[in-house]
């Protein structure tokens, strides 16, 4: 029998976007929401064009699943350059809040940025739904007259309450003692707890399965699983590594973060980078 693929898209107004995932700091411009839903006709993923083509909300149902903390830039799912060194902060307006241009072809949404003065990388977003999965494709071009070398980067803030896990040994994730994972299954597993400190680990992921490294989160009766490529040792950008977990005050808010391989890109280079998102509910 063949899979029936169900892709949904439409132009959201503020209003109901608003009503819809409730109340958030005003946006810097008016939202221009476009949503997927995946084959299952539960989960749905909202992007939002005009501020950093962030992902805005990741529901199954009416249950949502990320943040949707109203405090500046600390909501949703955004994509930086990595290493974090190299722009230090805030983000990149143009990549983290600025308004990207949008094309729809063959069912997927393509959105990109408008090129940055102080780090000539222009990036690209396209988003599909496929099957059960949303997929996201990441593309970074060199647009500037000498080469860089970058790694991609995508934040996903989440409720700072549920459990992390991801395949790694214990006693590699760095620093040591910050946050309390422990082995379950194979997987370092961290339930969220308040402490009043942030706190952000580290960790070299390892593969399960074809290649691919594997970020979990579970709440709420839900299962967010993001897979993407495996890296190899010394693959991050300096000072960086292939997952991070940050946890706010108190846990306000908690990160999910992975990055790709770190590559040397000559002008006019690019770089794509695929992450897979997966939301389903959790066995009882």
């Amino acid at each position: 029998m063949k899979k029936v693929l169900i892709i949904a898209i439409s132009l959201l107004t503020t209003t109901v976007a608003m009503a819809q995932w409730g109340p958030r700091r005003p946006a810097k411009q008016p939202a221009e929401n476009y949503e997927l839903k995946a084959s299952n006709g539960r989960a749905s993923m909202v992007i939002d064009a005009a501020n950093g083509a962030r992902i805005m909300s990741l529901r199954w149902d009416s249950t949502e699943v990320i943040s949707q903390n109203p405090a500046p830039n600390m909501y949703g799912s955004t994509f930086w350059t990595s290493p974090q060194k190299e722009w230090n902060w805030p983000p990149v307006h143009e990549h983290d809040m600025g308004k990207y241009l949008v094309a729809e072809q063959d069912g997927q949404i393509i959105m990109t940025s408008q090129l940055s003065e102080k780090i000539p990388l222009r990036i690209k977003k396209t988003f599909s739904a496929k099957g059960k999965d949303f997929v996201i494709t990441y593309t970074i071009t060199n647009e500037g007259e000498t080469e860089r070398s970058v790694a991609p980067w995508e934040v996903t803030r989440v409720p700072g309450e549920g459990t992390i896990s991801f395949y790694a040994p214990v006693d590699k994730i760095w620093p040591a003692g910050l946050m309390d994972f422990k082995n379950v299954k194979g997987m370092a597993t961290f339930n969220i707890d308040k402490v009043a400190k942030q706190r952000k680990i580290n960790a070299n992921g390892t593969s399960k399965t074809k290649g691919l490294s594997y970020l979990r989160y579970e709440n709420n009766g839900l299962v967010l699983e993001k897979t993407f490529p495996d890296l190899k040792d010394g693959e991050a950008a300096p000072g960086e590594d292939e997952i991070q977990v940050y946890v706010h005050d108190n846990a306000l808010y908690c990160e999910l973060e992975e990055q790709g391989a770190y590559k040397l890109l000559k002008p006019g280079e690019s770089l794509e980078w695929t992450v897979t998102w997966r939301l389903s509910q959790g066995k009882k």
